[in-house]
């Protein structure tokens, strides 16, 4: 009994452990931060490149499988469909699983259905396979800025979030470039084979890279109604809502111009041949710079007036293209680009910040109003093309960003940028 309560009498000068500090993030200039960006910068390369890889030889396929432009452009807009309908349930999935490890799965399987995209024996087998390969795809954007916002640290978030999607653009740029001189010598079935080892090349790297996940915490199993309310929740805030229609506007006409303006420089007066018009995605370049310098002008602007100014920037570009000068209509290529950038970079790292909880589902709301837009405006704009012409196509778009700027001045409010304004 006696050694009982001296036992008990020298627990009590024992001091209670110290709770480990909240995780605070890699902080920029960290190795594990170096390694956290170029790992997603490589899946970027292996999503966007995939994604898109049968645009920049469309005219190509259009003539080969004796199909119209609009329904060549649906082997993008398919992929962007299922996208969009899986950004949910892999949010969910990576709740339960982890981050890194829901990427894995998704980029290892959207890399297994590119490369069959080649053998594909009929233009329906193609837009099947190309649906199936964008829902793997779905796996990728939304997590990677969930996984950005709970790994790198939150004054660092917005330049994070800057630099990945640069390396997007990157993706995108890459299999395009490839994609088109290939395709003029081959066919666009060696040059969907050719991105698709360049994206599996990426996806290695990816996997190879990307660090283990230090601020994730697996999400208790809550059920369908939970689900809903979380979704719920992000729908009844007013500034991710416009966050998203963002998405929905912007993404739509920017994938129209990128569809259908192969067929304008296509036909007359231009006349430039398949090589020639894969050149135009090198415009995708002045995404890369203003990504990454939107996000440090927010430090000193503020996320809503550098928003307003990237989609000002992509109606003036894109009035430029209404010219029948092809170094204007370029010139215009290049701001309309870079624009698009700036804005999209600002809009995806800010749901993560807007959203308190469920910031997975928040990024994924974003993702699924982003692909939509891409899927049913990038194909609608060939109709308007088709029927109407490029100035009507143009105009239509320069108006999709216009109503983007009013939306986004009218719900976020304006508040003076501080030191911190990259996390708020």
């Amino acid at each position: 009994m006696l050694r009982f309560r001296l036992l008990r009498r020298s627990d009590a000068t024992f001091p209670a452990p110290t709770p480990a500090p909240p995780w605070a993030g890699h902080a920029k200039g960290s190795q594990a931060y170096g390694r956290i960006l170029a790992g997603l910068s490589f899946a970027g390369v292996a999503t966007f490149a995939q994604l898109y890889s049968t645009q920049a030889v469309l005219p190509i396929l259009a003539a080969d499988l004796r199909v119209t432009a609009a329904e060549a452009a649906l082997t993008i807009s398919l992929a962007t469909v299922g996208l969009a309908v899986t950004v949910l349930p892999w949010s969910f999935v990576a709740d339960r699983i982890g981050r890194v490890r829901a990427m894995m799965w998704g980029i290892s399987a959207a890399t297994i259905l590119g490369l069959l995209v080649p053998l594909a024996p009929s233009f329906p087998t193609l837009l099947g396979l190309r649906m199936l390969e964008g829902m793997a795809l779905g796996g990728i954007p939304a997590i990677a800025i969930a996984y950005l916002n709970e790994e790198v640290n939150k004054a660092h978030a917005a330049l994070a979030a800057g630099s990945y999607v640069a390396g997007t653009t990157l993706g995108g740029l890459a299999g395009r470039l490839v994609a088109g001189p290939v395709g003029e010598l081959w066919g666009w079935r060696a040059a969907a084979l050719a991105v698709s080892v360049l994206a599996t090349a990426a996806a290695v790297l990816f996997l190879v890279l990307v660090p283990r996940a230090r601020g994730f915490t697996a999400a208790a199993a809550g059920g369908f109604r939970a689900a809903v309310r979380t979704l719920a929740g992000h729908g009844r805030n007013p500034r991710l809502l416009a966050l998203y229609i963002q998405a929905f506007l912007l993404m739509g006409g920017f994938v129209a111009v990128y569809n259908y303006l192969g067929f304008h420089l296509s036909g007359e007066p231009f006349n430039l041949p398949a090589t020639a018009i894969s050149l135009i995605f090198l415009a995708y370049l002045s995404g890369t710079v203003s990504a990454r310098w939107s996000a440090g002008l927010t430090l000193r602007f503020g996320r809503r007036n550098v928003l307003v100014s990237g989609t000002g920037l992509m109606a003036g570009g894109l009035a430029l293209t209404l010219t029948q000068q092809l170094p204007l209509i370029l010139l215009g290529l290049l701001v309309f680009t870079g624009g698009f950038f700036a804005a999209h970079s600002i809009g995806a790292g800010w749901t993560g910040v807007i959203a308190s909880t469920g910031r997975a589902q928040a990024a994924s709301l974003y993702n699924l109003a982003y692909y939509l837009g891409s899927s049913l405006l990038g194909w609608a704009g060939g109709l308007v093309f088709q029927s109407l012409g490029w100035t009507a196509l143009a105009l239509a778009v320069i108006g999709l960003a216009c109503t983007t700027a009013v939306i986004t001045a009218v719900v976020h409010p304006s508040t003076p940028p501080a030191p911190d304004a990259a996390t708020s």
